[in-house]
């Protein structure tokens, strides 16, 4: 077949190009630049990262962002994500319900070190209680991504994510994981979780940035001691009344 070479394996249809490899369900990018940056962060877009604050353009730090199209009934959103960090194998980023209970969405990036260090991408449903992963064919479009060394970086758009999938009301409310694990033989080894946020609403760039409430400039005085300009007011009816009594 022109440009690729459908095979079976573990009983999925697979899409094999000559720069990436994804399931039949996926979608790629016909643009392969790939760009990731803080820029946006808390304003036009959702950021999460380990460490705290670190850039994505370096090393050592696993990064992901996300941005929301309008919520729209019943569908939920649409996501675009960017996410970023090292790994000889792979780095997810997973969306729950509950981080301790049933079950993560989750979006692999990966290397195949068996065919040159190639871009991987695969969606996976991780089990939250026990850690194992099945594969899904969740649909995702829009992908892009490249390896150099271990570095990984990758866009993708989720569409249609809601989080009524994983609990009874319709909500754009998630935890978001980060996290990395290995791929060797064709096989994605356990999600080792790096980062558990708080839970975050998709549709507001915002919502994980930490807020500050300016401390008041005065204290209230609850002593029940005079305030000084108290203590001059009574001074000076005091005096008042004594002159006129004179």
């Amino acid at each position: 077949m022109e440009g690729g070479l459908i095979v079976f394996t573990a009983a999925l249809l697979l899409f094999l190009s000559p720069d990436v490899q994804g399931t039949a369900h996926l979608s790629f990018s016909n643009n392969t630049q790939v760009n990731i940056t803080r820029d946006g962060c808390g304003v036009s877009k959702l950021c999460v990262e380990t460490p705290d604050n670190c850039d994505p353009s370096g090393n050592s730090c696993l990064f992901a962002s996300a941005v929301s199209s309008v919520p729209v009934s019943p569908n939920g959103v649409d996501l675009t994500v960017e996410l970023s960090g090292e790994s000889a194998g792979y780095i997810a980023v997973g969306l729950t319900a509950n981080a301790s209970e049933g079950t993560s969405m989750l979006v692999i990036c990966a290397q195949n070190s068996s065919d040159n260090g190639k871009f991987l991408f695969r969606t996976m449903q991780r089990n939250n209680t026990n850690n194992m992963l099945t594969p899904t064919e969740t649909r995702v479009k829009e992908i892009r991504g490249m390896v150099n060394g271990n570095m990984i970086k990758c866009e993708f758009m989720v569409p249609n994510v809601n989080a009524s999938n994983f609990r009874s009301s319709e909500d754009t409310t998630f935890f978001v994981l980060l996290g990395n694990g290995s791929f060797e033989g064709g096989v994605f080894g356990a999600f080792n979780v790096l980062f558990s946020s708080k839970s975050l609403d998709l549709t507001k760039p915002g919502s994980n940035v930490p807020t500050t409430t300016a401390a008041p400039t005065t204290m209230p005085n609850n002593s029940g001691a005079l305030q000084p300009h108290a203590v001059l007011l009574l001074l000076s009816v005091l005096t008042l009344s004594v002159l006129l009594r004179v």
